[in-house]
């Protein structure tokens, strides 16, 4: 993840002379897959309950690591002028939805309190929409939108997520690090994975990158049913 993150930041500045905040955005948008709601389930299905672990290992590192990271950096470009305190980076991850939702879970699991049936149930309803609903918002900004002149930066994009991504993983995980049959596969199905809507997300609260990411998104996840599938034959 964070070969490719570097790979893509150094292609945005290079390649298509984005500022920092659009470079971490492209970087995220080339490495942050869907782990936790396509991934999981998708994993979990197919390798059952071996599988779990490296499962939930890959989404906590996409989400906890690189969110945080590139909100980091779009918050050092805009504190560039010199009007804002040096703490206010660290500040801004560490006050944003998913940074609070992680520690909040945390503590509630080391308790040991029980959350009521009926609160869990309403607040899984609410997270199983999260993904719908943000696919639906980026399609319905794509339709909004021209993507004139940007289609070699998104194409570059898509090609990175579902190509270049996994490539990397599995020559990493089954050849430099050797890992474990399981540990590697999942590795490499969860790198293979769509962009995540959580590129939208960032992109809409910064305002920039909006049209590109929304379109890296929506192709990846519509192209990933076959190249995912493909995948899933090929390492079995």
């Amino acid at each position: 993840m964070l070969a490719m993150f570097a790979i893509a930041m150094l292609v945005a500045r290079k390649a298509f002379a984005n500022d920092l905040t659009a470079s971490a955005l492209h970087g995220m948008t080339a490495m942050y897959s869907s782990t936790a709601y396509i991934g999981l389930p998708l994993i979990l299905t197919i390798y059952g309950d071996a599988a779990r672990v490296p499962g939930i290992i890959g989404a906590i590192i996409t989400g906890l690591v690189f969110a945080p990271l590139a909100i980091l950096l779009a918050e050092i470009d805009r504190g560039r002028s010199g009007e804002a305190h040096f703490l206010t980076p660290l500040l801004t991850v560490l006050s944003r939805p998913p940074m609070i939702a992680v520690a909040l879970g945390l503590a509630v699991s080391a308790s040991g309190l029980a959350i009521p049936v009926p609160v869990s149930t309403f607040f899984a309803i609410l997270g199983g929409a999260f993904v719908p609903c943000a696919l639906f918002a980026a399609g319905l900004f794509i339709a909004a939108c021209s993507i004139r002149g940007a289609s070699g930066e998104i194409g570059w994009l898509v090609g990175a997520k579902l190509l270049l991504h996994p490539l990397i993983t599995w020559w990493l995980a089954f050849h430099v690090f050797e890992l474990d049959r399981l540990f590697a596969t999942v590795a490499v199905l969860q790198a293979a994975l769509p962009c995540g809507v959580p590129v939208f997300v960032l992109a809409q609260h910064y305002r920039t990158f909006v049209t590109r990411s929304s379109a890296a998104i929506a192709i990846s996840t519509a192209l990933s049913v076959v190249t995912v599938s493909l995948l899933f034959t090929l390492l079995s």
